[in-house]
């Protein structure tokens, strides 16, 4: 009789779990629900037409885990955690659901939170990797450090899964739409380069080099003298070894050390690609007066990063204390509109000469990136652990989401410091830019 009891009582819970996980998914998918739910138990509810996804509701307390509090830390964890999964298209489920979240209001979560405090306490299903912890004045040298590393660390053969053969790890550029990855990155390069107009003797420096595939392109390509930083020690090392075994070693170099402390200019030109989101707004001012002194007159500076237009989804109104990117990707990141990152830029006496979105092409990146690494998933998985590859899995789903939907966007900026005079050695036309035909050696 005590066992038959103990079984009404679970079966009794396990009732009632289920009927507050399907008011919460009412209450939060309200319209057309173009995705199919399977529960715990097995029970699946079809999608309302076309099913573009199957999201997984793994245990009676799931919803609990995933929604208390509302945010997109709690929803990402729940998900690297394996509360929840999604079977099929995980970008169309991070669409699905930011869509739905930033319809609700206050009183919308505060009904969900009550409903889902009703559901049961459930240990853990799976570990999360540690969130970042950083510690010291933010955005000081030594912090930055920390920062860059927590990130890039995860190590060159996780990255190499997944990215081209030059290890860029930015916006590729698709002039037709039609070209592969490797492709796209060096059309890419090669777009940055002609936007700088480099020539052969220039001096180039790199922020934010990376494994430097800007830095041994432009040497490469254009015979100009490379200087990359970077604040990762593997990536220097990767780098360095790459420069050798091209036979650029004359002619380029990655040092390991952050853009403060860079002292050899002046530099003809200057680039920076996917680091400025590491600056942080209170360092724009810095950041560019730095650039500017490392640059000497009438030479050019291309900044490539992404900027901010909204703040939506589980973040809108509810949540407070770091996003899952600042938790898992990217310890202090930010993210700026453009119109102050060029305001800081004209500050100190730089001149906005060109400005181009490329979000559409960021988009079709990341998804190219999360393809391979979900090709990859048994080796990611052995390498750096269930846990970071399901954190970079639903990161590169996201953030391309985040990109299609104009949430986000990634502008390069090309910027002059003036001569006397206020003389630009820049033509007349953009034309040159998008002349036919591979570019020769000009080394």
């Amino acid at each position: 009789m005590v066992v038959n009891g103990r079984q009404a009582l679970a079966v009794s819970l396990d009732a009632r779990a289920l009927s507050t996980t399907e008011r919460i998914l009412d209450r939060l998918f309200t319209s057309h629900r173009p995705f199919t739910v399977r529960l715990w138990n097995g029970r699946s509810y079809p999608a309302e037409g076309t099913s573009r996804f199957t999201l997984v509701i793994t245990h009676p307390g799931a919803l609990r885990r995933m929604l208390l509090p509302p945010s997109d830390l709690t929803m990402g964890e729940a998900f690297v955690r394996g509360d929840f999964d999604v079977e099929g298209d995980l970008e169309a489920a991070v669409e699905t659901i930011v869509e739905a979240a930033s319809h609700r209001s206050v009183r919308d979560w505060i009904k969900v939170g009550l409903w889902a405090l009703a559901l049961p306490r459930i240990a853990a299903n799976g570990r999360i990797p540690a969130r970042a912890q950083l510690r010291g004045r933010k955005h000081s040298l030594e912090r930055d450090r920390r920062a860059v590393r927590y990130h890039y660390d995860v190590g060159n053969d996780f990255y190499s899964m997944w990215l081209d053969r030059r290890m860029v790890y930015s916006c590729a550029y698709f002039p037709t739409g039609s070209e592969d990855l490797n492709t796209a990155q060096e059309a890419k390069l090669e777009h940055i380069c002609r936007k700088l107009r480099l020539q052969p003797g220039e001096r180039l420096l790199d922020i934010g080099c990376g494994w430097g595939g800007l830095v041994m392109y432009a040497a490469e390509r254009y015979g100009v003298r490379t200087v990359g930083v970077t604040l990762s020690e593997p990536q220097a090392r990767y780098a360095q070894k790459q420069i050798v075994a091209r036979g650029l070693a004359d002619r380029a170099e990655v040092r390991v050390c952050d853009y403060r402390e860079v002292t050899d200019g002046p530099y003809d030109k200057l680039v920076s690609v996917g680091m400025f989101e590491h600056v942080g707004r209170s360092r724009l001012p810095e950041y560019f007066r730095r650039a500017w002194d490392l640059l000497r007159p009438e030479g050019l500076f291309l900044n490539h990063g992404i900027a901010a237009r909204v703040t939506g989804g589980l973040r809108k109104g509810v949540a407070s204390g770091p996003s899952f990117m600042q938790a898992h990707i990217f310890p202090d990141g930010e993210l700026e509109p453009l119109a102050e990152t060029l305001s800081a830029a004209e500050s100190v006496g730089f001149e906005v000469r060109d400005v181009e979105n490329l979000r559409e092409h960021y988009a079709r990146t990341l998804r190219l990136w999360l393809r391979n690494l979900e090709m990859q998933k048994d080796r990611a998985i052995a390498l750096v652990g269930e846990g970071r590859y399901r954190i970079w899995r639903l990161f590169l789903a996201a953030s391309a989401q985040g990109f299609a939907a104009g949430r986000t966007e990634v502008c390069q900026s090309l910027l002059a410091r003036p001569g006397a005079s206020g003389k630009v050695p820049l033509p007349l036309s953009r034309a040159d830019l998008y002349e036919s035909g591979a570019v020769p050696s000009r080394g």
